[in-house]
């Protein structure tokens, strides 16, 4: 609530919308298949104020307007809230962005990427705070969206692997998904991911392990990450008072020799930047050997090694990649409760999979439309000044 012009504190201590020391920022949005390109968005909007609470909408509100929503509400409240930028999540947030829930949450602008969303009548869902001058954007993550995520894993070509490259039929399909009759999306079609070191900068904490600390490591490919993931690192990062959860994220090569046809759907910068973005990892180890050596215990000083309940493959060489842990009787199995895993995902993505093409066509042309109306409108000043 604003009173002339000085921000006043709720009852329950919040501070209000306006004016005053802690800036409270509004994002929202579907967070479905929540990937580094979400975590990025919602690391700048963060950086814009004090305080980060991200609405979610409904998979009802997901479906009526875009289509139907890969991962379930449940599932997705829980993954944007173990992104390390957030501070607070509220579920079945509304679609359209309203004053009403800026002030509702006393927050004084909400944030969105230079991207577009749209009801499903073709508004734009931030058109009244764009007009009340409490909207602020944010620059869209280059080289990744939802919709090129499902098409990779529709494909089933290994064309994405950072190491390959672009086939034929992977470029054919770059050029021509997510387009529509008219014109392409420049927000929904496919482009390279480029990792640079200013990136991981931006995602990594840059704290060491401290004396007192307990290092664990973990290790694994962490592909499409996932709910799965989260509940993992989130009962490791319980083992200890003061946990250090190091990831150890394994090359392409090696992840699509036990994991077979297009695995890692994401590759191994894709996969780094995901797992960087969550709360429960301190540090990330970018391309970690599959054995876990004498030497790389040595070296992190790692003092557990864990490992979830799905099945441990053994190395080239007919080894067992955790026999060095075990021997020291440091290698803890950890069971995360949860039976999501990459293969599930696409599963549920190749089942759904006419409903999801058909509502990328959609959604591309929607925005299509509401980009030729825009410059219909910018157009219109100049033909009357002729």
């Amino acid at each position: 609530m604003i009173r002339n012009g000085h921000r006043t504190v709720d009852s329950d201590g919040r501070p209000g919308p306006a004016g005053g020391s802690a800036v409270r920022v509004w994002c929202d949005g579907c967070y479905d298949m929540v990937h580094y390109g979400h975590s990025n968005q919602l690391r700048q909007a963060r950086a814009m104020g004090d305080y980060l609470i991200v609405g979610v909408h409904t998979d009802e509100e997901i479906a009526k307007h875009k289509g139907p929503p890969v991962f379930t509400q449940e599932e997705r409240y829980k993954m944007v809230q173990a992104i390390k930028w957030v501070d607070e999540v509220i579920p079945a947030a509304p679609y359209v962005t309203t004053l009403e829930t800026l002030d509702k949450y006393n927050c004084d602008f909400c944030v969105h990427g230079n991207d577009i969303t749209l009801t499903v009548d073709g508004r734009d869902t931030y058109e009244e705070v764009k007009q009340a001058g409490r909207y602020r954007e944010c620059k869209r993550t280059q080289g990744v969206s939802t919709t090129d995520l499902v098409g990779r894993m529709l494909l089933v070509t290994k064309a994405h692997h950072s190491s390959q490259e672009m086939s034929s039929e992977y470029r054919e399909y770059a050029d021509s998904f997510g387009k529509c009759p008219g014109g392409q999306n420049p927000w929904t079609g496919v482009s390279q991911f480029l990792q640079t070191s200013q990136k991981i900068i931006q995602f990594a904490s840059g704290k060491e392990p401290q004396p007192g600390e307990t290092v664990i490591y973990v290790a694994g490919a962490f592909d499409l990450f996932h709910i799965g993931h989260v509940d993992f690192l989130e009962k490791v990062h319980k083992l200890a008072d003061r946990p250090y959860v190091i990831a150890g994220l394994h090359f392409d090569q090696e992840v699509n020799r036990y994991k077979g046809k297009n695995y890692p759907i994401m590759n191994l910068h894709e996969r780094t930047l995901s797992v960087l973005a969550c709360r429960y990892v301190s540090e990330v180890v970018i391309g970690a050997p599959y054995a876990v050596t004498a030497e790389l215990l040595g070296h992190f000083k790692v003092d557990l090694v864990c490992h979830g309940k799905t099945e441990i493959v053994p190395d080239r060489d007919g080894s067992d990649p955790y026999q060095e842990p075990k021997r020291r009787g440091i290698f803890h199995q950890i069971d995360s409760g949860s039976n999501l895993t990459t293969d599930l995902i696409v599963q549920r993505i190749i089942k759904n999979r006419l409903e999801y093409e058909a509502r990328n066509q959609k959604k591309e042309a929607k925005e299509l439309a509401f980009l030729e109306a825009i410059r219909q409108q910018e157009a219109q000043p100049m033909r009357e000044a002729e």
